[in-house]
């Protein structure tokens, strides 16, 4: 008994070299976004979780609202995007409100830059 084969070499299917290089690419390209982005996304929430921290327990004057700020820097040596002198303080309806925005300028790859503009607000 003599077995052959159904699909003969023309009829393989499979990805090809250039399918291939281009899914690399592809995903390479979002791999080196992300990478570039995270360290971002991780200091504005923890800039989020300071200007929280000061709005409740910063105290009832600017100075002391910044100066809790500060100390909170001071803890989180990766903030440097923002200072307390960058921050909006003002009161509504009896509760400290702080508000703070600021831009960050991300290099991907010489010269191409990605922009991201950050703001947030106490809760």
């Amino acid at each position: 008994m003599i077995i052959r084969s159904t699909s003969s070499p023309s009829q393989q299917t499979g990805v090809s070299l250039i399918g291939l290089l281009f899914w690399a690419v592809l995903i390479s390209s979002f791999a080196l976004v992300l990478m570039k982005v995270f360290p971002a996304v991780t200091e504005y929430r923890t800039i989020q979780s300071m200007v929280n921290k000061a709005s409740r327990e910063g105290g009832g004057t600017v100075p002391e609202i910044r100066a809790s700020f500060d100390r909170s820097q001071v803890i989180e040596y990766g903030v440097t995007s923002i200072t307390s002198r960058d921050l909006e303080i003002s009161k509504e309806n009896d509760q400290v409100q702080i508000k703070f925005a600021y831009d960050r300028e991300i290099e991907l790859v010489s010269p191409v830059y990605l922009l991201i503009k950050f703001k947030g607000q106490s809760k």
